[in-house]
Parts: C-alpha cells; structure tokens; sequence
C-alpha cells in the first residue's frame, strides 16, 4: 500500500492541473450551465476539492475526463442541497414568526438535511422508497410490500440495508 503524497507535492501536482486544465473546465462548465458566474463558482470548488483529496495525479491518465466527474459531481451535490433547501424554507415559511427557526438552527437543519439527501441518494430506488415510507409516512413493513408490489421479506431486507446504510454514513 502506498502512502498519499506529501502535502507540497500535491499541490505542486493540483497547481500543474490547474494551470494546464483550468480554461477548459471553465469552458466546459459555461455551455453545460449557461452562467459564467456558476461556471467559475464550480471550477472553482473542483480545484479546491481535488485539494482536499489525497490522490496519485500522475496515475490519472484523462485529466480532463476526471476533472469533469468531479466537476459533475460537485454539480450534483449543489443541485441536491439547492432542492434541500428549497424544501425546507416552502416547509417552514406557513409558521407564525414566533415559531421560525433561529438563522443558526436553520443552517444547522440545512446541513443535516443534505447530509441525510446525500446517504439517502446512495441507497437503490426501492431501498430508499421503502425507508422513506417507513420513516415519513409511517407505513408497516406489510403496507410498503403492498405499495412497493415486493414481498415482505423484500421489505424487511431493504430496512436492514437502509438503517445499515444509515448507521455507517454516521462513523
């Protein structure tokens, strides 16, 4: 097992890239989105993920092709947390003033909420609809089995995996 690279070499190899590739990302990112302001906003973020991330850059033979997936990525992350969130301001906006959250207590429940969106969309389709209507709509194993048209069986497995899958996105 190899260990990642020195902090100075990454980056050495992350500023390469960026240098090299930047202006095509950034090109690539304007037709995809049609706004030159997200467009960089996202170029942006790729970069500074890459970063984060330990990674063997002179392994990556299509650093174009990889910058893209992380570029999408990263799009469907924003994607995911704008829907989140849009969510929960239309969810919280019929309370009376004296019951909104704080602004601190809302980032919190934003985050939480994507944090949740994000283990939920790792689940398969009928695993995170059987979750969804145990935990949301309250139903019993057998009424998910008769609305998902599986076995109850199928319906306790999909539970299994999903509160497994819950309980280790949390370590």
């Amino acid at each position: 097992m190899t260990s990642p690279p020195a902090p100075s070499v990454h980056h050495a190899d992350i500023h390469s890239l960026y240098l090299d590739h930047h202006a095509w990302l950034l090109g690539w990112l304007r037709k995809r989105l049609r706004h030159a302001d997200n467009a960089a906003d996202l170029a942006h973020d790729t970069f500074v993920h890459l970063l984060g991330k330990p990674t063997q850059l002179q392994e990556v033979r299509q650093p174009r092709a990889w910058l893209s997936v992380v570029a999408r990525g990263l799009l469907i992350d924003r994607v995911r947390r704008q829907r989140v969130e849009k969510a929960y301001l239309e969810a919280i906006a019929h309370l009376p003033e004296a019951e909104m959250p704080s602004p601190e207590s809302q980032l919190i429940l934003l985050e939480t909420l994507a944090r949740i969106d994000a283990v939920l969309d790792g689940l398969a389709p009928k695993v995170r609809n059987a979750f969804l209507l145990s935990r949301l709509e309250g139903l019993g194993y057998k009424e998910i089995a008769e609305r998902l048209n599986v076995s109850l069986s199928s319906v306790e497995k999909y539970m299994a995996t999903a509160i497994r899958h819950c309980f280790l996105a949390q370590q």
